[in-house]
C-alpha cells in the first residue's frame, strides 16, 4: 500500500476517533441517538459513540434563568402596569425537554408572559404593589405544572419590578404624604393633651400635698399648744396655788397676750372667782400704798 494512503488513512482515523470518542462534563447529560432515534442517556464522563450512523446531544442539568422582558399588564381596576420578571428553571428529565418541546425557552417566556397577565389581571393595583410574594408563588406553581410534561422544574419566580404609570404614581406619593402628615398632626394633638393631662394632674398632686401639709402643720401646732397648755394647768393645780397667785398669773399671763399679734382674747368660762381674785389683789395693794 502507498505511504500516501496510508497517512491519508492514518488521518481519517484519527478525526473518526476524535468525532467517536466525546467527553460529558458533570454538570452534563447526553442524549445517544442511531439513525435519528434516541438510544440512551449517557452519563458524565467518556463516551463513545459510532459516527456517522450515531449522534449525541448535551444537555445542561444545571439551574438556568429566563428573563422575562418587560410587557404592560391590566389590573382587575383597570390600571396599566408594567411587569419585569425573572424564571429560575432547571431540567430534570433531557429526554422530554429535547424531544416534547421544539424550543423549551422560547416556550417558557411566552408561557410565563401569559401567565403573569392572569395572575395580575386578577388583582388590584394596590394588591399587586403589595403582594408580589404571593405574585410569585401562583406563578411559580402554574408554570411548574405546564411544563411538567417537558422535563422542567421551575424552582422560583421572582417579579423584578411593577411600575404603575406616572399620574398614579404622582397621585399615590401625595396620598402617602398627606397620610404621614395626618399621622404626624395625630401624634402631636396626642402629644399635647397628655402633656395637658400632666401637667393638670401635678398641679392636683401639688395642691393636694400642699394643703395636707398646712393642714398637718395647724394640728401639730395646736398638738403643741395644747401639750403647753396641760403641762402649764397640771404644774399649776399640782401645787394647789392660792387665788390670789392665779389672778397675779392671770394677768401676766394677758399682759402677754395683748403685746402680741392676737385680735381676739377668749377668757375662760369659770371666771368669776379668778375675777373676784383679781379685786381683792388689787385692794391689797391699795391699802399697801396708803
Amino acid at each position: 500500500m502507498p505511504p500516501a494512503l496510508l497517512l491519508i488513512l492514518a488521518i481519517f482515523a484519527v478525526i473518526y476517533v476524535f468525532r467517536a470518542v466525546r467527553i460529558v462534563q458533570q454538570y452534563e447529560k447526553a442524549l445517544i441517538e442511531t439513525l435519528g432515534q434516541y438510544t440512551r442517556t449517557a452519563d458524565p464522563g467518556l463516551v463513545i459513540i459510532f459516527p456517522p450512523f450515531q449522534a449525541i446531544r448535551k444537555i445542561d442539568m444545571r439551574e438556568q434563568v429566563i428573563d422575562v422582558p418587560p410587557q404592560d399588564v391590566i389590573t382587575n381596576d383597570n390600571v396599566l402596569v408594567t411587569v419585569d420578571a425573572i424564571i429560575y428553571f432547571q431540567i430534570t428529565d433531557p429526554t422530554r425537554v429535547v424531544y416534547n418541546v421544539a424550543n423549551f425557552a422560547i416556550a417558557a417566556l411566552k408561557l410565563a408572559q401569559t401567565n403573569l397577565r392572569n395572575v395580575i389581571g386578577d388583582m388590584e393595583l394596590d394588591q399587586t404593589l403589595t403582594s408580589r410574594e404571593q405574585i410569585n408563588v401562583q406563578l411559580r406553581k402554574v408554570m411548574d405544572e405546564a411544563t411538567d410534561k417537558w422535563g422542567v422544574r421551575v424552582s422560583r419566580v421572582e417579579i423584578q419590578k411593577i411600575d404603575p404609570p406616572q399620574d398614579i404614581t404622582d397621585s399615590m406619593s401625595k396620598q402617602m404624604k398627606a397620610e404621614r402628615e395626618k399621622r404626624a398632626a395625630i401624634l402631636d394633638a396626642e402629644g399635647f393633651k397628655q402633656a395637658a393631662i400632666l401637667k393638670a394632674e401635678g398641679a392636683k398632686q401639688s395642691a393636694i400635698l400642699e394643703a395636707e401639709g398646712k393642714s398637718e402643720a395647724i394640728r401639730r401646732v395646736a398638738d403643741a399648744e395644747k401639750y403647753q397648755i396641760e403641762i402649764v394647768y397640771n404644774a399649776i393645780h399640782s401645787g394647789k396655788p392660792s387665788n390670789d397667785l392665779i389672778a397675779i398669773k392671770y394677768l401676766e399671763t394677758l399682759q402677754k397676750v395683748a403685746d402680741g399679734n392676737a385680735t381676739k382674747i377668749f377668757l375662760p368660762l369659770e371666771t368669776s372667782g379668778v375675777m373676784g381674785s383679781i379685786a381683792g389683789v388689787a385692794e391689797l395693794f391699795k391699802e399697801k400704798a396708803k
